[in-house]
């Protein structure tokens, strides 16, 4: 028998960062319209996840299953 991954309802999908005050470390948190999450620490991985997290546009599945937003 294979675990299935927890679904949360309720959270909307969307990026969020913080930490962009002097001193602190930037820290950006992405939740996918399918539900899969990633978290980047520190200025460069931050820029990056920036870079390429769309949203309406899931990069998980493949384009003829993506739903309008």
């Amino acid at each position: 028998m294979s675990e299935q991954p927890a679904r949360v309802q309720g959270i909307r999908p969307g990026l969020q960062v913080r930490g962009l005050d002097r001193g602190q470390t930037p820290i950006a948190d992405w939740l996918c319209a399918c539900g899969v999450h990633e978290r980047a620490t520190g200025r460069a991985r931050v820029q990056e996840l920036l870079a390429r997290a769309r949203v309406g546009a899931c990069p998980h599945r493949p384009a003829e299953q993506e739903v309008a937003a």
